[in-house]
């Protein structure tokens, strides 16, 4: 039944999700709630870096018709608290019973570089009615992000967009593309360690940790209550082991692996998708979606009509040979390649309803890359929703002015928290490995750190965090994996739930990237954890609503953009809910890219 909650052993759960196969229900553990326990403390040296900064007063203004905003000054570097300080963007929706009211509730919707303030306006569309009505929902842009004071790499955008030129692609494939990508690559990296500081050394997420404790003290609360998705989970790993003990409630939802994500001892030279596998879930994901597709016949799709694995190898083998070119009178010529297969199949994962996109792609593709072999009603019908997807990627498709930052603000956080490789050319070689490991996706995850290479990504952050990251936390930590996350790979919850002493994960079978929202299962044990610190059952499984070739009604995830949520206004209690709006983790496609 769609959104029940299931029960298995830790050992069952790993077993299960290796071998790719169907979840058997157990009976369900009495839910427990946690124990005082004595906790980890934050370090002297932490304490009186944030400790010695005067809550700034937040001088709320009413803004984007139901929400509060306000901006504070925080230090650049917390060393030196009186010295320069960059602009910090907070947004709030007050909680509608503030009697009852329990605290405020932080959320970080990923990235990096994600806009706090966007996903807390669009919290009442997406967040239990019950949270909405016992916390303030607050935002912050991250240090450099959004409408706080920007990371800036370049001095216009002519020079950004000249810099910018190899990086037009999915991800590259020809010997061509790989070396416009690392000439790019190297670009941006020396750009962003020259002129883009002194921000690009001082926005680790360290410093945003840093911030959000001295933010939480600044509206008030003794203790940090945060919901965190995809890299938000990056940030709310960091803030526990940072700051232990001033843990009310953390839940983390689409989980990195904090190791993983920095790259501890030797792991330090190594890509770091060889770390995390973001590849790893994405192929799985999609195999499990073309089993199924065979298993659900012809009359439910349309790749079942032969081997649906062999469909999708084959339009990827044609297109690695040519490209598909199509003409259209609107759309004039446009090219399909590899990577756009590739990537457009990536995006379509994120989604819990993808597979539907999955599918249609691949069968369109399939016949307009051989059509002698179909009707010419089929060839139209074909060409017809190919365009149609194309028509989409370019009204999704920006063209920003002023200077668009989101991918400086994506590769400042991870240049600087992360370890990578010395140089960008030694990309090709070791993507292609990754590609080995996880057919199709190792090198859409690869490609995008290449601008982080050591000998061109130089600025760091003297005071990011690298560990450990097994602290005690004063609360428990609540883990959410997604067994079908194409992003952020189901082992990153369970590997992190085993770091963490103090925490308990929450797997869900479902689909698309991140869990909340995708059955009342998962929603109900978060939003229950976050209002009473009381944790679901050791072992508790829920099962997501949207299952591939199983139909129900398609969910929509919230709208990110704040001036279309202030024209839609506030929705009011018990109206239907919307999944959130997270920010991937790395730039995808999610349609074919018009170029």
């Amino acid at each position: 039944m769609p959104g029940a909650m299931r029960s298995l052993t830790a050992t069952g759960i790993a077993g299960i999700v290796l071998a790719g196969s169907a979840v058997a229900p157990a009976a369900a553990a009495p839910r427990l709630t946690p124990q005082p326990s004595t906790s980890d403390r934050t370090s002297p040296v932490e304490a009186r870096r944030v400790d010695r900064v005067p809550a700034p007063k937040l001088d709320w203004y009413a803004c984007y018709d139901y929400a509060e905003c306000a901006t504070a000054r925080l230090p650049l570097d917390y060393d030196n608290p009186k010295g320069a300080t960059t602009e910090v963007a907070v947004l709030r929706v007050k909680a509608r019973d503030q009697q009852h009211k329990i605290g405020s509730l932080f959320l970080n919707p990923g990235g990096p570089g994600g806009s706090g303030t966007s996903i807390a306006l669009a919290a009442p569309y997406f967040l239990g009615d019950d949270l909405l009505d016992r916390f303030d929902i607050v935002g912050v842009d991250p240090r450099g992000v959004a409408a706080s004071e920007n990371i800036k790499c370049f001095p216009s955008v002519k020079d950004q967009t000249k810099a910018y030129a190899g990086l037009n692609v999915a991800f590259p494939w020809t010997k061509a593309e790989e070396k416009a990508y690392v000439a790019s690559s190297k670009a941006v990296g020396r750009a962003c360690s020259t002129s883009g500081k002194p921000l690009t050394g001082a926005a680790s997420t360290a410093e945003v940790a840093r911030d959000m404790d001295v933010l939480r003290r600044a509206v008030g609360d003794q203790k940090l209550s945060y919901l965190g998705f995809s890299y938000g989970t990056a940030l709310g790993h960091y803030y526990a082991n940072m700051f232990p003990d001033r843990v009310r409630a953390l839940v983390v939802d689409g989980v990195l692996n904090p190791n993983a994500w920095v790259g501890q001892g030797k792991a330090r030279n190594q890509l770091q998708e060889s770390r995390l596998r973001s590849a790893d879930g994405a192929y799985r994901a999609l195999h499990e979606i073309l089993v199924r597709c065979a298993k659900a016949g012809e009359e439910a799709c349309p790749l079942a009509a032969g081997d649906p694995v062999a469909a999708y190898e084959l339009v990827a083998k044609r297109l690695r040979k040519k490209p598909l070119v199509v003409d259209d009178p609107e759309l004039g010529q446009f090219t399909v390649s590899y990577a756009d297969f590739v990537g457009a199949t990536l995006g379509a994962l994120y989604d819990p309803y993808g597979w539907r996109d999955v599918v249609g792609l691949t069968s369109e593709l399939l016949v307009l890359t051989d059509p002698a072999s179909v009707s010419a009603a089929r060839r139209a019908e074909a060409r017809t929703a190919v365009v149609a997807r194309a028509a989409k990627a370019r009204q999704q498709r920006g063209y920003d002015f002023p200077y668009d930052n989101g991918l400086e603000t994506f590769l400042t956080v991870d240049c600087t928290d992360a370890y990578h490789p010395k140089s960008a050319d030694a990309w090709s070689v070791l993507s292609a490995k990754e590609d080995k490991r996880a057919p199709y996706f190792g090198r859409a995850w690869a490609w995008g750190a290449a601008p982080c290479a050591r000998n061109t990504w130089t600025v760091r952050d003297e005071d990011a965090y690298t560990g450990p990251f097994n602290k005690r936390t004063s609360a428990p930590v609540l883990v959410v994996g997604n067994y079908w996350d194409p992003a952020t790979n189901y082992h990153g919850a369970v590997s992190s739930a085993a770091l963490l002493p103090n925490s308990r994960l929450l797997s869900s079978d479902s689909w698309g990237h991140t869990a909340y929202g995708t059955s009342a299962c998962v929603t109900g044990a978060v939003d229950a954890y976050l209002l009473t610190v009381a944790l679901p059952a050791t072992g508790t499984v829920c099962t997501g609503d949207a299952q591939p070739f199983v139909e129900v009604p398609a969910a929509e995830r919230a709208e990110a953009s704040k001036s279309a949520l202030a024209r839609a206004g506030e929705p009011g209690r018990g109206e239907p809910k919307r999944l959130p709006p997270v920010v991937a983790p790395l730039p995808v496609v999610g349609t074919l890219t018009v170029r």
